[in-house]
């Protein structure tokens, strides 16, 4: 690997094309969700390995309640199930996992399994996998902002101490700026997803439907990558 190969340290990926993939192999989208979770798994070991810091999943997102309430109910069980069956084996592959979101209308077990994943995983010093579930970028600015008022309200922080750091420590997980963005299936937009984070992220849209958004297709991702000129408000990153 060449010296100046570099690895991201915040990766984000979008996770999309999971019903399409079904409706073109004559499966019901459930399916789809399903092979989508166990690409996920697969990926999350081998950019564990690859020596990326964080990798951030856009699971669920708020206006994702809008969806039928029976793939909303599969994917909520599916939540559940997996939560618990993998939490394990994150735990042995030293994988901190956190989840970015609101609690309601989350239900209680899912968001108690939730928790428990936190809770078990908070020592773990490899990856950071952060899953953005009943999440929403602007939901998260506003929350942010909240925050920030009652901290400014109490005593806590004056108002001159207000600055893009601080707030960015006040989103819903203290966590780096994004590097790349990766949204699978073709579709070319951000969709509500981090949107603090990604201001100066790269952004690559590949036309593979997430369930074979494989461990090559991540090499690609990395690939583009290094060939872009990174700048930060007009500056060559160094």
């Amino acid at each position: 690997m060449e010296e100046d190969y570099k690895i991201p340290t915040h990766v984000g990926i979008i996770l999309d094309g999971n019903g399409r993939w079904a409706k073109e192999k004559g499966l019901i989208r459930s399916a789809g969700h399903k092979a989508g979770y166990e690409a996920l798994r697969k990926l999350v070991r081998y950019i564990n390995d690859k020596g990326v810091k964080v990798l951030s999943v856009y699971a669920f997102s708020t206006e994702n309640f809008k969806r039928s309430e029976e793939e909303v109910s599969y994917l909520m069980n599916l939540f559940l199930k997996v939560f618990k069956k993998d939490l394990a084996e994150f735990n042995d592959n030293n994988v901190k996992v956190l989840f970015s979101g609101r609690k309601e209308p989350l239900a209680d077990d899912v968001w108690e399994a939730m928790q428990e994943m936190e809770k078990t995983t908070e020592n773990n010093t490899g990856l950071i996998l952060n899953i953005c579930l009943n999440y929403g970028g602007q939901a998260e600015i506003v929350d942010a902002t909240k925050k920030i008022v009652d901290k400014v309200l109490n005593g806590e922080i004056s108002k001159e101490e207000i600055n893009e750091e601080l707030f960015r420590q006040n989103l819903y997980k203290d966590l780096p700026p994004m590097d790349l963005m990766i949204r699978t299936s073709g579709e070319v937009r951000i969709s509500n997803f981090m949107l603090y984070e990604i201001a100066y992220a790269e952004m690559y849209f590949p036309k593979t439907y997430f369930p074979d958004f494989d461990e090559k297709e991540f090499d690609i991702a990395i690939d583009v990558y290094n060939k872009r000129d990174r700048r930060f408000g007009g500056i060559k990153n160094k």
